[in-house]
């Protein structure tokens, strides 16, 4: 067996992710209202009204495209992990949303400068140096505009550490 110290191996195309979305999917109220919060805050220091179509990357149950949508965004969210993407589309509030399971890392299936703005919300820390790159590029190759990075600092709750710690433990092994 190969360690693993990122969140999913290439060869089994969201595998991690897959598992764990039931579990996830538990907190999308949690996060939505986290992320209209954070949105909040940066809409002072960004005007993001001067936008229209939003890419989210590594979307998850699609806490964050909910959130974009509401505000009048034309939101795609991409994920790696089917299962994740079911929980989004589940959402009646989602309905009108674009969700596509595709790795950023096989490169995304869009032409360039296809989204005014392409955003990765807690997808970074989880990806080995060279695949960070990858995703990176292909954020600003879609993008037209601005490419956002959101994610982890030294701040993090207690509970966020244990977590990850949990993930790093039990998902190191394929």
């Amino acid at each position: 067996m190969n360690k693993k110290n990122d969140f999913y191996d290439r060869n089994k195309k969201g595998s991690l992710f897959d598992k764990i979305a039931p579990f996830y999917g538990l907190f999308y109220n949690i996060q939505k209202r986290n992320f209209k919060k954070v949105l909040n805050e940066a809409e002072s220091k960004l005007n993001l009204a001067e936008y229209k179509t939003i890419i989210d990357i590594g979307c998850g149950t699609g806490a964050l495209t909910s959130v974009f949508n509401e505000k009048g965004f034309d939101v795609t969210g991409i994920d790696v992990s089917q299962k994740m993407l079911n929980k989004a589309i589940s959402k009646q509030e989602n309905k009108s949303i674009n969700f596509i399971s595709v790795s950023v890392l096989e490169g995304l299936p869009f032409e360039d400068k296809s989204f005014d703005v392409s955003i990765a919300s807690y997808v970074a820390h989880g990806l080995k140096y060279d695949d960070r790159k990858i995703l990176y590029s292909e954020m600003s190759r879609v993008s037209k505009q601005l490419v956002i990075i959101h994610d982890y600092n030294k701040n993090r709750a207690v509970l966020t550490d244990f977590i990850e710690w949990q993930r790093r433990r039990l998902f190191q092994f394929y």
